[in-house]
């Protein structure tokens, strides 16, 4: 029988993390090949916060949650992977890496189409000037992806992105969650992050083509401060299309996200499947994983190396 909660994740550096929806938990492949892991409560402020319940602002929560754990999982695989000692993560770490990785994203997927437009075709045509901004930054989006996937680390993060969907398709469609099951799967999946952002990406393309061509310092400031609103409308968008009886509406939101996925997924081997699958253990509860069991065969090592949150 499948489950009826979902679960979500990302690929870290030799290593998976996943989220579940009482708590997240990240696994790695160690230089001496064995899997360490860690499992934390999922601190949801997007449900605490009465803002939670308003339409636009509660996409940037959660966009904001999920980064935040994103970074932290990121982390910790990176000491982990390469045998570093371990050390506690500073909040002003995390909100210093997300700055300059703010900044960079800002700079690059935003201010760059704009200023290479002005220069190409000139602002005496908005249509044309919108036109060329959005085109370029679909192609610069697209192109950053297959440019960075051209490096043997960031092949590896692909296919560990690749062994975290196929085991979420394993584990959503009530099999067994043993090698031979999860490689069955295709490595994209329709929720994935990637649809999301490419969401956001053709969505700006409409949103600032209404905004003409203003002044620089408004055009400028009208890109930085649309990213959380457009950010919030995608989410609303796939929020909806995710209830029942929207199927058809999924399926054409999806379809552009799963063809991007053959850039950032790769089939993964066994051994980093099992990574995944540890993770996923990790982020579920005792009494989930005891119902897996029952499905069929788990990796011994995904068993043994599945980390439990400390008791509060």
């Amino acid at each position: 029988m499948a489950p009826e909660a979902t679960v979500g994740g990302q690929a870290v550096i030799e290593g998976v993390m996943m989220r579940a929806p009482t708590g997240w938990a990240v696994a790695v492949r160690t230089p001496e090949g064995d899997i360490d892991a860690q499992s934390h409560e999922l601190p949801r402020l997007s449900s605490r916060s009465v803002w939670a319940r308003v339409p636009l602002i509660r996409g940037v929560m959660v966009l904001v949650e999920s980064l935040t754990l994103g970074y932290k999982a990121l982390s910790w695989s990176a000491v982990k992977a390469g045998g570093e000692e371990e050390k506690p993560i500073t909040k002003g770490e995390i909100v210093g890496s997300m700055a300059i990785a703010l900044i960079f994203g800002l700079g690059l997927f935003l201010l760059l189409p704009v200023l290479v437009s002005g220069w190409l075709v000139g602002e005496e045509s908005s249509l044309l000037f919108n036109a060329t901004e959005g085109l370029l930054r679909l192609v610069i989006f697209v192109a950053y992806i297959w440019a960075i996937g051209r490096s043997k680390e960031i092949k590896r993060v692909f296919e560990y992105h690749g062994a975290e969907h196929m085991s979420i398709h394993a584990y959503e469609a009530g099999e067994p969650l043993s090698v031979e099951s999860v490689s069955r799967h295709r490595p994209e999946h329709p929720r994935c992050g990637t649809s999301f952002l490419l969401l956001v990406v053709l969505l700006s393309i409409l949103v600032f083509s209404f905004l003409g061509t203003p002044d620089w310092p408004i055009l400028i400031s009208s890109r930085i401060l649309g990213v959380p609103v457009i950010a919030g409308i995608s989410y609303e968008i796939l929020r909806f299309s995710g209830l029942s009886g929207q199927e058809w509406l999924a399926g054409i939101i999806a379809a552009p996200g799963l063809w991007l996925q053959r850039l950032t997924t790769g089939v993964p081997e066994d051994d980093q499947i099992e990574v995944a699958i540890t993770s996923l253990l990790s982020a579920l509860e005792d009494e989930q994983v005891a119902e897996l069991e029952v499905r069929g065969s788990i990796p011994e090592i995904a068993l043994s190396s599945r980390a439990r949150r400390p008791a509060v």
